[in-house]
């Protein structure tokens, strides 16, 4: 069966991911911080009757990130598809505007979501190579394409996440690997803001499986409502 390693996987869009290709028939892979809550997790996929295994790992210790992809590979037989969308910037940084912005303010975000894409990418990329297949998904805010003020440390990490897996996409082209950004203009599950669109994250997940399966030409989708 074809494995799934979700990086930053939470009990919205990650679970949601994780049961659509589950229930295509991938096993699941589930990679975050809290032991507790991905155990949660692998318990909700099993009552659906997907196969699940976590694989604690924060994505700022690059080396653990390294070998929870390493264990969940060697647990399943390899990693077919990682979808990477760590969550947690926006709580664990301070949000500056542009103009008030200092390189340390940046700096986090930036290891929280190019650096630890980058060390997700690099432990399973060179086997997807080799097979001449796999599915690469980059998950971020639609600040990432059109930036808001309030936030714009965590913008310009956002787009220079965006910016690399578009570029991965063209470097990728004709291997038989796909890799995709996927910018999300909504607030998933509730609205922190007022007027702003609210998706369920049942109806994000399928844009992941259209990317691994029949548009696996495309580098970028927006979700939107």
């Amino acid at each position: 069966m074809p494995t799934i390693a979700i990086v930053g996987a939470g009990p919205q869009l990650g679970l949601a991911i994780a049961r659509t290709f589950g229930s295509q028939g991938h096993n699941v892979a589930l990679i975050a911080r809290n032991r507790t809550k991905l155990d949660e997790m692998t318990g909700k996929l099993a009552a659906d009757g997907i196969t699940a295994a976590a694989f604690p790992a924060d994505v700022l210790d690059r080396d653990a990130l390294t070998q929870a992809l390493q264990d969940a590979a060697t647990h399943f037989g390899g990693i077919d598809v990682l979808e990477y969308s760590p969550v947690g910037g926006l709580d664990s940084t301070v949000l500056t505007t542009p103009s008030a912005t200092e390189p340390a303010q940046v700096q986090h975000e930036m290891e929280f979501q190019l650096y630890g894409a980058i060390t997700a990418t690099q432990a399973v990329l060179p086997a997807m190579r080799e097979a001449g297949a796999g599915t690469l998904l980059y998950t971020t805010g639609a600040g990432s394409i059109d930036p808001v003020p309030q936030v714009g440390n965590v913008n310009a990490a956002a787009a220079a996440l965006r910016n690399w897996a578009i570029n991965l996409h063209k470097e990728l082209a004709d291997s038989g690997v796909q890799a995709a950004h996927v910018g999300i203009d909504v607030s998933i599950g509730m609205s922190v803001i007022p007027g702003f669109p609210t998706a369920k994250p049942e109806q994000i997940s399928p844009v992941y499986w259209e990317l691994h399966t029949t548009h696996r030409d495309e580098a970028e989708r927006v979700f939107s409502l």
